[in-house]
């Protein structure tokens, strides 16, 4: 699913743009009209990660930052699968 969160659930909220034209009374004008509205969506910041799960396969999830400055995943390591790899099935052996 695209700009879901894996974890928190995260995705895109909907409201409305509202565009005003006129100063306000308190800044000393005589008001504010309303001269158009239109639908827009908030989308969460997802970041894709290569993690590690708790099965120990390393696979890519879309993770929202605010899980990411948390520290909750542990991040695979760059370019060393063949290693990890290796290692399983030597402890496997």
């Amino acid at each position: 699913m695209a700009h879901v969160c894996e974890y928190s659930g995260k995705r895109p909220h909907v409201g409305n743009k509202i565009v005003r034209r006129g100063k306000a009374k308190r800044e000393g004008g005589i008001g504010q009209n309303v001269t158009g509205i239109t639908k827009r969506r908030w989308k969460p910041n997802l970041q894709t990660v290569r993690v590690i799960d708790e099965n120990g396969t390393v696979r890519r999830v879309k993770v929202c930052a605010r899980y990411l400055k948390k520290g909750i995943f542990q991040k695979a390591p760059r370019g060393q699968r063949k290693a990890y790899l290796a290692q399983q099935e030597a402890q496997k052996a």
